[in-house]
């Protein structure tokens, strides 16, 4: 088996980025329900390491200037069951 390049959330980031430019498309923006769901693994390791959903809110807000409900996430949140097309392990 050969090993697969892997790639940094940045470079992630930047490539789709390129790609949108390249077809001629805006930014791709999400609604609070889409960005719960996409960092829904993130939320559940903040969790496991003592985080409050409202630490969890304050942190998103400080990264990106927007203001999320606490309730956002308790409504929103993706149980690791439910994630990636269920537990393929």
């Amino acid at each position: 088996m050969t090993d697969q390049p892997t790639f940094t959330i940045d470079q992630a980031i930047a490539a789709q980025r390129s790609l949108r430019e390249a077809l001629g498309l805006g930014e791709e923006r999400f609604e609070v329900s889409e960005f719960v769901e996409m960092v829904s693994d993130e939320i559940e390791q903040m969790r496991d390491a003592g985080k409050t959903d409202a630490d969890i809110v304050a942190i998103v807000a400080e990264a990106t200037g927007h203001r999320m409900d606490v309730a956002d996430i308790e409504r929103h949140y993706v149980a690791p069951e439910d994630r990636h097309g269920g537990d393929e392990d």
